[in-house]
């Protein structure tokens, strides 16, 4: 099966030489999303407002290949604070209805664009 390339609007426009997501073997591998308003044009402010459009960013990319958040197996958060952990926490466990995808959670330096948190998944197409 040839990969697909997906790509909505409804998302932000890849920051490098990357896609959204790519969608191959009956999975779709999203890239990360940092929490850029969409609608605003630029990072959402705060830590709690960033995660949330992170995650409809994710959604939104996630429907483009014909997927959702039911459909997710395993995330990666980035945090540029581990202190913003219970706060991101709460606010992703919000998107998904009980039956959590694997995750992991790790803290690092620097995000583009001065992001504090990206969150890239794995999802079943």
């Amino acid at each position: 099966m040839v990969k697909e390339i997906i790509f909505t609007e409804k998302a932000p426009k890849a920051v490098g030489p990357y896609v959204q997501a790519i969608k191959k073997d009956g999975m779709v591998y999203c890239s990360g999303q940092l929490g850029i308003d969409v609608e605003a044009g630029g990072l959402a402010e705060g830590v709690e407002a960033q995660a949330h459009c992170s995650m409809k960013n994710l959604g939104a990319v996630l429907e483009a290949a014909g997927s959702d958040y039911k459909k997710v197996v395993k995330t990666l958060i980035f945090l540029t604070d581990m202190n913003d952990f219970a706060a991101v926490n709460k606010i992703y466990e919000s998107y998904f209805e009980g039956d959590y995808p694997a995750r992991s959670c790790v803290q690092v330096a620097k995000l583009p664009l001065g992001g504090l948190v990206e969150i890239e998944c794995i999802a079943e197409a």
